[in-house]
């Protein structure tokens, strides 16, 4: 069971997520319900460090075994929901740590997966230097995978 908690019109998540970067992209996910593109990770799970869950999500979703380089960031994300997955006007707070994973010199993966309410997921790679064009989450991506510092930083982010 994932770390989150939920009321009727509220929602708290604890999350891990992968900044994955093979020749000037990111990976994301997109599923074939939502029109946005969202980050590779998931829930922890209770009893589960967030270095363990991102390498359990992103072995879930794109069939591939990534290694963690490092953690990157620690987001602080207050959002409300717009429909799709999450119920308009849902308030959300989610706590993510962002890892960056080693780089494997390749593209290729062996993605299958399933968002958490059955339906489909792919995988897609985005040139970093474009993201702006796309309607890609989180948003703090397009300014801070520019240089991404040697220390983690934290992020807050209220839309």
């Amino acid at each position: 069971m994932g770390c989150k908690l939920i009321t009727v019109d509220k929602r708290f998540r604890y999350r891990a997520a992968a900044i994955i970067i093979e020749g000037g992209d990111i990976l994301f996910a997109k599923n074939e319900r939502d029109s946005y593109y969202y980050s590779v990770g998931g829930a922890v799970k209770i009893g589960e460090s967030a270095e363990d869950a991102v390498r359990r999500e992103v072995l879930e979703e794109t069939g591939i075994a990534y290694e963690v380089e490092r953690l990157a960031f620690i987001h602080e994300n207050f959002f409300e929901g717009k429909g799709g997955t999450l119920k308009k006007g849902v308030k959300c707070h989610e706590v993510c740590f962002y890892y960056l994973m080693k780089s494997r010199g390749t593209r290729e993966l062996k993605s299958d997966s399933f968002a958490t309410d059955g339906i489909r997921e792919f995988m897609k790679w985005l040139p970093i230097e474009k993201l702006e064009t796309y309607e890609a989450h989180p948003k703090f991506f397009i300014k801070e995978l520019q240089s991404i510092g040697e220390h983690v930083k934290h992020i807050t982010t209220k839309e």
